[in-house]
């Protein structure tokens, strides 16, 4: 389980074909120090597996499903890949709950500076499957970094960026158009499933009552 707190930004030194799976090879200084064989990574908001651990590196093999339904279809050997160490049983929640599991890909409209301000406005068009669990001041979880929506217009999704969130994170290197990894927030998904519970529930009761010439 991770919490959306970026703590390196790593690159993406090599990309290689294993069999039907590509390994990557990602080079980070103060993570792979802290890593071993079979842990597990977010790498832009993805959970996966470090492998073949070396002093400021690491590799991860990413299968068809993986490359394809992510960003990472878009990454290429150079590319800045957003890091974080999954959170310790005694740490503290920095951001919200982050499965590592991305729901949906999204895509970047327009990273602005805000008029009069260090700030900035990041805006994204979300995909259905993950539109319907994003709510106005609801947090959302975008490269794997723990956001707050500030506007939804549609499928229009806008958080506020600061300084900081821009220099630390692999926004600042992501054009519009950029497909982006996109995790809801996990309560909204166990509200939904608990709702069309009770929904076909009472569905059930009215007519066992029917059945029983109610």
């Amino acid at each position: 389980m991770f919490t959306g707190i970026v703590e390196e930004v790593g690159r993406v030194t090599r990309i290689e074909q294993n069999g039907e799976n590509r390994r990557i090879t990602v080079a980070a200084e103060n993570v792979a120090r802290e890593l071993k064989t079979g842990d597990s990574i977010a790498v832009s908001g993805v959970c996966l597996t470090a492998l073949e651990i070396r002093s400021g590196s690491f590799c991860a093999d990413l299968a068809p499903e993986t490359w394809d339904r992510t960003s990472f279809s878009r990454i290429r050997e150079g590319a800045l890949v957003n890091l974080e160490l999954p959170m310790k049983a005694d740490g503290r929640f920095g951001g919200h709950i982050v499965q590592g599991h991305v729901d949906g890909v999204g895509k970047l409209i327009a990273l602005e500076r805000i008029a009069d301000s260090g700030n900035w406005w990041l805006r994204i068009e979300l995909p259905h499957d993950v539109e319907k669990y994003t709510v106005y001041k609801g947090s959302i979880s975008i490269e794997g970094i723990s956001l707050t929506v500030a506007k939804l217009e549609g499928r229009n999704c806008t958080v506020a960026i600061i300084p900081h969130t821009v220099e630390m994170t692999n926004l600042n290197s992501l054009r519009a158009g950029d497909p982006v990894n996109l995790e809801a927030d996990l309560i909204a998904k166990y509200v939904e499933k608990m709702m069309a519970r009770e929904s076909a529930e009472s569905v059930l009761s009215v007519e066992e009552l029917v059945q029983q010439g109610f």
